[in-house]
């Protein structure tokens, strides 16, 4: 929908309207079937009403309730929506902590203008997240070291069912209590697992394409894939490999941004190499820029213990050349990045145990390794079978930032509210 028009009213995350709950929702124990549900929320909610007459009206934090739309509202018809991802953390010296979040705000703003909805300063994102946490923030996050998953969401919301542009919406953030699967048991019975097992998919069943809207976090980029998604867990593997094109271009790996670490089989250079942004193939990972981002800095002129530099490759990759490479025994490790990386085939909600052994790195940073492509077994460990260890040291960096442990501009802190 592009900017906001002049004479409406533009988001604004500093003037808020707080109705405080009278009946406090129980705070579900770590690894409770109520975690594991992925859908229980905390105490409050934020919701601010767009109209095209008046734009963006005053947020309100109100206690966590369902919502009420009409049955013609555009979000059930026509798709009209987005949605964000993001944690708050809880550092070790007690405060609260946004990871980047104006780059959620950026996408979040994109992602709304694509569904043709409307459009708002980014940056004000952060401040409707940091007004909730600091209601909810004191009780549903009170442990250093732990962390809470965030959900904005736009939607179009008002009673229009004939098909046009909406002319109301409405954005709302949810909070919600989200297992950390590092401090879970394990099942001492389970044979290790080194990494995650990716499904490359079919010819014949495509995520995202070019012009489409693959680089944006919509739910219609999600919905679809889930059929494909069930179907590789029910052969016993973690996630879907998305493949594009009759060259088979290496895209996401479920929903979260592939990596791999191999040499060049030309000039022997050890490379990090993950798909391009250019082809809006697909989305542009929060934790993948950061990922990108520390490794030049950090680790592409000088090792870092034993691991060597790494020069940072972005580019179309296939499958066919993963599959050379892991004959070729190129490769030295690969990952996948996101705010939530998944584990949804080795998690029941009453599971006592977690599946998953050596789970050391297993959480928004983790290994693969191997991918099934048709008929075809690909290794993506190194030469001994093992992670490399560059996952892990990316994983630390990125720890010590949203923990506070390192001062980093990357942090966003939020002051909990005074009593």
């Amino acid at each position: 929908m592009g900017s906001v028009a002049p004479n409406v009213a533009e988001l604004d995350g500093s003037n808020f309207k707080i109705t405080r709950s009278t009946n406090l929702r129980d705070v579900p124990l770590p690894g409770s079937p109520e975690e594991l549900s992925h859908s229980h929320c905390t105490d409050h909610m934020v919701t601010v009403r767009w109209t095209v007459e008046k734009g963006w009206e005053t947020p309100e934090v109100k206690p966590y309730q369902n919502l009420s739309i009409p049955p013609t509202a555009s979000v059930l018809h026509y798709a009209t929506e987005c949605f964000e991802g993001m944690k708050v953390y809880r550092g070790y010296d007690g405060k609260m902590r946004l990871f980047r979040p104006d780059c959620n705000g950026e996408r979040l703003n994109s992602s709304s203008q694509r569904s043709s909805l409307p459009g708002f300063k980014y940056d004000e994102l952060k401040k409707l997240v940091a007004k909730l946490l600091q209601v909810d923030g004191a009780r549903w996050l009170p442990n250093p070291g732990s962390f809470l998953y965030i959900r904005p969401t736009v939607i179009g919301n008002g009673p229009h069912l004939g098909v046009s542009v909406p002319k109301e919406a409405l954005l709302f953030i949810i909070a919600v209590p989200w297992p950390d699967f590092t401090k879970m048991k394990q099942d001492p019975q389970a044979a290790p697992k080194k990494g995650l097992k990716l499904f490359a998919s079919s010819p014949d069943t495509i995520r995202a394409w070019p012009g489409g809207f693959g680089y944006a976090k919509l739910g219609a980029n999600y919905g679809p894939s889930l059929q494909a998604h069930g179907q590789a867990q029910a052969l016993g593997f973690d996630q879907i490999l998305w493949l594009f094109g009759q060259d088979r271009q290496v895209t996401e790996a479920g929903a979260s941004n592939f990596f791999i670490i191999w040499n060049n089989a030309d000039t022997g250079k050890l490379e990090l190499v993950t798909a391009p942004l250019g082809n809006q193939l697909i989305l542009p990972g929060v934790t993948r820029r950061s990922v990108l981002e520390l490794v030049r800095e950090r680790l592409s002129q000088k090792s870092v213990g034993s691991l060597a530099p790494l020069d940072v490759v972005e580019r179309t990759l296939t499958i066919a050349e993963v599959e050379k490479a892991s004959k070729e025994g190129r490769i030295v490790e690969s990952f996948v990045s996101g705010t939530a990386v998944s584990f949804s085939s080795a998690f029941g909600p009453h599971l006592k145990y977690l599946k998953h052994t050596n789970v050391e790195s297993q959480y928004f940073i983790t290994p693969v390794a191997m991918i099934r492509n048709e008929d075809t077994d690909i290794s993506t460990l190194g030469k001994d079978g093992e992670p490399a260890g560059y996952a892990a040291q990316i994983k630390s960096w990125l720890e010590v930032i949203m923990y506070g442990k390192e001062e980093h501009e990357w942090a966003y802190v939020i002051e909990d509210e005074e009593k």
